[in-house]
């Protein structure tokens, strides 16, 4: 115990962490089956809002002495504008660490301001963490190339107070152009994709493909009446929502859903989990109120769409559970390709929704004959600098990507947006598919 305290306070934040991600896998592992239903859902969301908030512990102090602490020993740090900016980056890193709560408690159908504002600054805190990181290390870099790094002068200190200074700059006109950016309409993009063994009669068929709309603390029901509005003008034969629908239970948010029975796709429209799905541990209601709005879940399951042309052509539409379900130990869920493609032979084209790109690659591996994936997932990467995480994480990123010599993946960035209501180096997007017979 003497030695823990001895510890400086971001080992003692890595510890605390440790000790909460520990807690998680222990739950996951061996409460599973012990506790009731109701109870592991809370444990995970409060689990996982406590193990982010740690991490951020770490980073929050390194904020607080660079934007603060540094200035203490200048003259300015007595006036009263000074103990505004304490105060202003203060609630700054509180509104920050609180974003992760307002999952548990504040959910409706519209977003409440709170956490519109806790999670914009959640924005900015990881654009401000990444740039005092960058400047720090151009500074570091600069001292040992100049061989200037014992020596201490007023030159140092101007230094010392200017990487700051920039870091928020930069963050503050960032953070503006991500709102923005994030505040328009999603850009529809028409893509043509050529489907092996797709009937003549089914050729110029349109799939509007929707993903990560994340209803929820930030994303509510006038959002999502906008892209349901959007999807009506394009006018698809079919519509397919790849997962991470929602952040929240279906009770809860059920009125801000209630858009989605408008959509009306005279071949049907498709639903498959994501890994927020299952974090919300409320995915059997979630399936029984899509069913009431005539939207059908493909729960390792496939259906046959049959060309309006002729009752003889058709193509086997597949989906499986999010692979996340396996992690987390979601009862009677899990990625089940073989159960998912029951049925649907190579004689006949193909096409497989699966929200992770990580899934769609298994998926290929397992059966190279599926012609053509529909995932989402990686949102583009949001926002800079999140973008790169995004990249390398994934096998396939955002767009169109063809593997082997009869089969596609497409990735979508996103139809809204997670929480943060900002995007950077990415835009959120309806994608309207074409599918082309050969």
């Amino acid at each position: 115990m003497t030695s823990f305290k001895q510890l400086p306070i971001e080992a003692k934040a890595a510890v605390a962490a440790g000790v909460v991600f520990f807690s998680m896998m222990l739950s996951r592992s061996y409460l599973a089956e012990k506790l009731d239903f109701r109870t592991r859902r809370w444990l995970l969301r409060l689990q996982m809002a406590l193990f982010a908030n740690t991490l951020m512990l770490m980073g929050s102090l390194h904020v607080w002495r660079s934007t603060v602490t540094t200035f203490t020993r200048s003259s300015a740090a007595s006036s009263f504008c000074f103990m505004l900016w304490k105060i202003a980056v203060f609630m700054f890193l509180a509104l920050a660490h609180s974003s992760f709560f307002t999952l548990l408690f504040l959910v409706a159908e519209e977003p409440y301001f709170f956490s519109l504002a806790a999670y914009t600054c959640l924005g900015a805190y990881i654009i401000l963490i990444f740039f005092l990181f960058t400047l720090g290390s151009v500074e570091q870099a600069y001292k040992f190339l100049a061989g200037r790094g014992s020596k201490a002068g007023t030159g140092n200190k101007n230094r010392a107070a200017l990487k700051p200074v920039l870091a928020v700059l930069l963050t503050v006109v960032l953070t503006v152009v991500g709102l923005f950016n994030a505040s328009q309409p999603p850009t529809v993009n028409s893509v043509e994709i050529p489907v092996h063994k797709l009937p003549s009669t089914m050729n110029n068929l349109k799939v509007v493909l929707l993903s990560d709309i994340h209803l929820g603390p930030t994303v509510g029901k006038t959002k999502l009446a906008m892209i349901v509005r959007m999807v009506k003008a394009l006018k698809p034969d079919i519509t397919v929502i790849v997962g991470d629908l929602s952040d929240a239970e279906a009770k809860i948010i059920r009125p801000a859903v209630e858009p989605l029975g408008e959509l009306d796709s005279p071949l049907g429209t498709y639903f498959v989990t994501g890994n927020h799905e299952y974090y919300t541990s409320d995915v059997s209601n979630w399936f029984e109120l899509l069913k009431s709005f005539n939207i059908q879940p493909l729960h390792n399951e496939n259906v046959k769409i049959v060309s309006p042309k002729s009752t003889s052509d058709w193509f086997c539409l597949a989906g499986v559970d999010d692979i996340e379900a396996d992690v987390l130990r979601y009862s009677g869920h899990g990625m089940d390709l073989k159960k998912a493609l029951r049925g649907c032979s190579s004689e006949h084209a193909i096409v497989l929704l699966a929200h992770q790109p990580i899934a769609a690659k298994w998926a290929l591996q397992e059966r190279p004959d599926i012609n053509l994936i529909l995932s989402g997932h990686t949102h583009g990467g949001q926002i800079f600098p999140l973008n790169a995480g995004a990249y390398l994480l994934n096998p396939f990123f955002v767009g169109l990507y063809q593997v082997g010599q009869n089969t596609f993946v497409y990735v979508s960035p996103g139809t809204m947006y997670y929480g943060i209501p900002m995007r950077l180096g990415s835009r959120a997007e309806i994608t309207e598919i074409i599918l082309r017979s050969p």
